[in-house]
This record gives C-alpha cells, structure tokens and sequence, in this order.
C-alpha cells in the first residue's frame, strides 16, 4: 500500500488496529531489560506508545502523516515521549549498530524489496541485540483477516531464516491465532514469529 492509501486508512477518528500492543511483541518486550527500540512501519503508535511506558526509549518510522499524528496522540494520552521519523525505509536516516532491539510488526514488503529491508533493519543492531519480527505467513492468503492480498508479500520460514541467518539463536516458527487488533486485523490468522540475537 502506499503512503497515500495508508493516509486514508488511519484518517479514521478509531485506531483501525486498536491502541493495545501485538501480544507476541508485548511478551518478548517483557523478557528483555529496556534499552533503544527501533519500530520500523509503526502507524498508529500502538507499539512504540506501550514500550515507551515500559521504559524503552523508542524510535519509531513509518510514510503516513496520518500514522505519526495518531501515535503522537497517542502518546500524549498516556504521557510517553517517543521520536517518530515521518520517512520511508530508503529516506530514514538513523545510526548503525545503535539499537538494542529492532521488531518488526506486519511490516510486509514486495518479494524484490524483503531481503534488502530486512537486511538494513539489522544493520540498525547492535551485536548482543534482539531481532523480534511477526507477519502473515503464506497460508494467510486464504484468510480474509488481514495482511497483504499477494502472497509474495507473505512470509515463509525459509524466507525469513535466509534473510536473517547472521542473527544466532534464531527461532522461526508459524502459529494459528485469533488476531484482535482493530477493525483491520480481526479473527482467524496464520501468522510467522521470529526471534534471534545479532
């Protein structure tokens, strides 16, 4: 989807994939001690507003003006401070090696820009950091619950542990859930869990 398209999608006064954390994003945080968190493709703010009020100094980017102004909203309501980047992967300009976690929630790619983003979003890591991703596997595409309608943009494991496979203790692993994150992301979903260390 484009800017434009995700602009019309959050212009809704209602947070279209609720303001609570992803659940597996929320249970890995809570294992790890709170340092820089990198949010890339963050809309509405529902993750990066939660980890900031677990003490996370969180970086967040994402191209809808519509997203930023929610998660800024957001934030002000519950009274954390995040720094949200109005800018696409090719535009952000952040450190290498900086963060001591990066996740990556539903942030799907076109199959010719996947390796390539995943691969930069590493690059922001620093050594002994967390790597923490969740997407729709390729078995989504027979769901009408979310996520992309190609299934190229859909994740496999084999996929994700090639373009993660410098990060050590890597676990990929796929699960059938019952998603309830908004009018958007809603009922029966397969999804793709990924932890590893860099």
């Amino acid at each position: 989807m484009s800017s434009t398209m995700w602009d019309q999608r959050y212009a809704a006064e209602e947070y279209v994939y609720g303001t609570s954390p992803n659940e597996f994003f929320r249970a890995a945080l809570e294992k790890l001690t709170p340092g820089k968190l990198l949010l890339p493709a963050e809309g509405e703010g529902r993750n990066s507003v939660y980890a900031a009020s677990q003490g996370w100094k969180v970086t967040a980017f994402d191209t809808s003006t519509e997203g930023r102004k929610k998660a800024m909203r957001l934030a002000e309501q519950q009274g954390v401070h995040i720094q949200y980047q109005l800018a696409g992967y090719n535009q952000v300009l952040l450190p290498e090696e900086h963060f001591d976690c990066v996740a990556m929630v539903y942030a799907h790619a076109s199959a010719a820009d996947r390796t390539q983003r995943h691969r930069q979003m590493l690059s922001f890591l620093k050594p002994g950091g967390t790597f923490i991703l969740e997407g729709f596997s390729k078995e989504q595409i027979h769901n009408r619950t979310g996520g992309p309608r190609d299934v190229e943009m859909l994740f496999s494991e084999e996929e994700l542990r090639y373009d993660f496979r410098e990060l050590s203790e890597l676990k990929t692993w796929k699960e059938e859930i019952e998603l309830q994150e908004g009018p958007f992301h809603n009922g029966c979903a397969n999804v793709i869990r990924l932890i590893g260390i860099k």
